[in-house]
C-alpha cells in the first residue's frame, strides 16, 4: 500500500464525498486535454481545494470555479480576502467547556463516530460544526480525532437512541485575553519617561474583569446555527472545573423508554373467539393489545438496588474483567400527562378492557414511560430490561421472573430474548452532584441555558424555542393526519355484514403476538417462557471466544499480554504502569 495515501478511515462523510468529486473533476480535466495519466494522490492534494475550506463554508462554489481551482487557475480577489480572514489559533486562548445537548437519534447511527457506519453519527455532526465555527483547529479537519481537545462524553447512545440531556466536554477557542506579554525593558521605560517628563499623567481606568456572559463566545448559539435541526445545544457551563470529565464525573444517568397504552392496535372483542377471550380474563391476562401496567410496575420496582445485570445486557467479549454490578436508584412506570391522543374507535365497547385491568379514564392511546435512574449502565441494559417488562405486561411472564434473572448463581447465562426497539429510548439527563450524600442528588453544574443570557436566543426569530416549534409542528401534522386516516379506516367498515360466508368469523388465535416497543406487534408463534429459552454465552465464555479470535489462548492469556505491553510502554515513557492500567477502568461505562 502506498504510504503517501492519507488514511480515510476517520474522515467525515462530507469530506470523503468532496474528495471523490475532486478526483473525478481532475480526471475529467485530464481527459479534455487528451491526457490519460491519473495524477498521484500528493499531486491531487496540492491542486484540489482543501476540504477544510469546503467545511468552513467559504462561500458557494459553482462547478466552473471549482474546476478552475483544480486546474491551477488563480483565485479571484474575493477568495483572497476570505483566505486572509482565516482565524489564527495562536491569537486566541482556549478553555475547557461542558456542553449540554439534545438530539433525536432516529436518523443517526448512534452518538459515537463509527469508521465503517452507514449512517451519520452525532459526533460526526458535532465535529463538523466545531470546525466550521473555528472553535477547534485540527491539523486535518477531515479526520475526526478528539485526542488533542480533552474531549469526553457522558454516554454512548446506540443507533436510533435519542438524548435530551447528553453532556460532553472539550477544550475550545475562547474570547478570554491571552496572558500579557513581558513588561517593557528598563531602558525603554527610562527613555519613555525622559520624553514625557512635562506631560501630565493620564490616569487609566481600571480594566473590567472578563465576564462569561458579556464577553465570552455564545457557544450554543454558534453551534446551533451549524448543526442539523434535530441536534441542539441546550446550555454550557462557564464554571467547568479544570479536570472535568463528562464521563468520569457523572454520578447519575436517567433514561426514559416511551410506549403507548394500548401498545398496538387491539383486536375488536367481536372478532375474538369467546372461549379464548374468557380464558384470558380468567387467567388475569390483559386483552389483546393492552398492557397490564400494575404488573409491569411491580416488576420494574425489582430492579432497584445493587444487582448483577449480566442477564440484562449484551456481553462485549473484548472487555475482559468487566463488572456487571450496577446500582439502580429508581425504577418505575409513569404516565405522561396530557400526551393522550383521541382515537375515537378505542372508546367503543368493542375495545374496552375488563374491569380488573382498566386504566385511568380519558382518551386513548395514553403515553407512558419506563423511568430508570442509575449510576451507570451496561451495553443494551435498558433495552433488555424493557423487553422483559413488556413480557410481564402482556401476561406472558410473572413479575417474579425479574428475581430469577437477577440471581446469577441460579441463572449464570442470559436467555436469548429479543431486545426492545431502540427508537423510544431517551437518555433523559446526566447529573454531576457535588454532594453524594445529598438525598436529592441535585446537579452541581452551573449551567447557562439558552435564553438566560439573552431572551431572544430562546424566543427570538431564530431562537431555540422557535426552531424546535417548527420541528415539532412538522411532526405533529404527520401525527394528526395519520390519526385522522386511522380513525376513518377503523370505523368505515361494518364488520357485522360478513358478506363472504367462507371467511373466518373470528381472528386467528394460534399465533401469539409479542410487543417489543416497535410500531406494531410481532407474531412469535407459541410463546416459550424466558427461563426455558436457549442461553447466550456466559461472560467468561464470550471473553475466551473473543480472545481466541484474536489469536490468544484464552482471555487470561490476552489480559496478560496486554498488561505486559502496557507496562513496557509505560516504562519507555517514564509513566507509572499502575496509573496506565487504571485508566482503562470501565466502571462508569454508559451504553444503554
Amino acid at each position: 500500500m502506498d504510504n503517501s495515501v492519507p488514511g480515510y478511515e476517520r474522515w467525515t462523510r462530507d469530506a470523503l464525498i468532496t474528495r471523490i468529486l475532486a478526483l473525478e473533476r481532475e480526471v475529467h480535466a485530464k481527459d479534455k486535454q487528451g491526457t490519460q495519466v491519473v495524477p498521484s494522490t500528493s499531486e491531487t492534494l496540492a491542486k484540489v481545494a482543501p476540504v477544510h475550506s469546503f467545511l468552513q463554508g467559504k462561500g458557494d462554489r459553482n462547478e466552473n470555479s471549482e474546476e478552475a481551482k483544480i486546474e491551477g487557475e488563480p483565485q479571484d480577489k474575493k477568495r483572497k480576502k476570505k483566505a486572509e480572514r482565516d482565524i489564527d489559533p495562536s491569537k486566541y486562548s482556549t478553555r475547557l467547556v461542558a456542553l449540554k445537548l439534545a438530539y433525536l437519534g432516529k436518523n443517526y447511527g448512534g452518538f459515537e463516530y463509527q469508521r465503517h457506519g452507514t449512517l451519520p453519527t452525532i459526533e460526526e455532526e458535532l465535529w463538523k460544526a466545531l470546525v466550521k465555527a473555528c472553535l477547534i483547529f485540527p491539523e486535518n479537519p477531515n479526520e475526526i480525532n478528539w485526542d488533542p481537545w480533552e474531549y469526553s462524553k457522558c454516554g454512548r447512545t446506540d443507533r436510533g437512541v435519542s438524548a435530551f440531556g447528553q453532556v460532553i466536554s472539550l477544550r475550545m477557542r475562547s474570547n478570554r485575553p491571552l496572558p500579557k506579554q513581558a513588561e517593557e525593558t528598563p531602558t525603554e521605560t527610562a527613555q519613555d519617561d525622559t520624553m514625557h517628563e512635562d506631560v501630565e499623567e493620564v490616569k487609566k481606568e481600571p480594566k473590567r474583569e472578563f465576564d462569561d456572559v458579556l464577553d465570552e463566545l455564545s457557544y450554543p448559539r454558534l453551534l446551533n446555527r451549524l448543526l442539523p435541526p434535530d441536534i441542539r445545544i441546550l446550555a454550557w457551563c462557564p464554571t467547568t472545573p479544570a479536570e472535568f470529565s463528562a464521563r468520569h464525573n457523572c454520578r447519575e444517568r436517567q433514561y426514559r423508554y416511551f410506549f403507548t397504552q394500548p401498545a398496538y392496535q387491539p383486536t375488536p372483542h367481536s372478532l375474538e373467539n369467546p372461549s379464548s377471550r374468557d380464558s384470558r380474563i380468567k387467567a388475569g391476562k390483559p386483552m389483546d393489545g393492552w398492557l397490564n401496567l400494575a404488573a409491569m410496575r411491580a416488576a420494574a420496582k425489582k430492579f432497584e438496588g445493587l444487582h448483577d445485570f449480566r442477564n440484562f445486557c449484551k456481553i462485549d467479549g473484548s472487555k475482559t474483567g468487566q463488572s456487571y454490578v450496577r446500582r439502580i436508584f429508581e425504577s418505575d412506570i409513569v404516565e405522561v400527562p396530557g400526551a393522550e391522543t383521541t382515537l375515537p374507535h378505542l372508546l367503543d365497547d368493542d375495545f374496552k378492557v375488563s374491569s380488573g385491568l382498566s386504566n385511568s379514564p380519558g382518551n386513548f392511546p395514553k403515553v407512558y414511560y419506563f423511568h430508570v435512574r442509575g449510576s451507570a449502565f451496561l451495553w443494551h441494559q435498558i433495552r433488555c430490561m424493557v423487553s422483559v417488562l413488556f413480557s410481564v405486561a402482556q401476561g406472558l411472564e410473572d413479575p417474579s421472573v425479574i428475581d430469577a434473572l437477577l440471581d446469577i448463581d441460579a441463572e449464570p447465562r442470559r436467555p436469548a430474548y429479543v431486545l426492545a426497539n431502540e427508537t423510544p429510548l431517551v437518555l433523559w439527563n446526566c447529573l454531576f452532584p457535588r454532594d453524594l450524600d445529598d438525598p436529592t442528588r441535585a446537579d452541581g453544574m452551573e449551567w447557562l441555558y439558552v435564553g438566560e443570557d439573552n431572551v431572544l436566543n430562546a424566543h427570538g426569530t431564530s431562537g431555540l424555542v422557535n426552531h424546535m416549534w417548527e420541528h415539532w409542528r412538522e411532526r405533529k401534522m404527520d401525527e394528526l393526519l395519520a390519526g385522522q386516516l386511522l380513525s376513518i379506516v377503523a370505523t368505515q367498515a361494518d364488520l357485522s355484514r360478513q358478506l363472504n360466508p367462507k371467511a373466518p368469523r373470528y381472528a386467528p388465535t394460534t399465533m401469539q403476538k409479542g410487543f417489543e416497543g416497535g410500531n406494531r406487534e410481532r407474531s412469535i408463534g407459541k410463546y416459550v417462557p424466558l427461563l426455558k429459552k436457549p442461553r447466550v454465552l456466559a461472560p467468561q465464555e464470550a471473553h475466551d471466544k473473543e480472545a481466541r479470535r484474536q489469536g490468544y489462548t484464552d482471555a487470561a492469556h490476552m489480559q496478560a499480554v496486554i498488561a505486559q505491553r502496557r507496562a513496557e510502554a509505560a516504562a519507555a515513557a517514564g509513566v507509572d504502569s499502575e496509573a496506565v492500567q487504571s485508566g482503562g477502568d470501565e466502571s462508569v461505562e454508559v451504553v444503554a
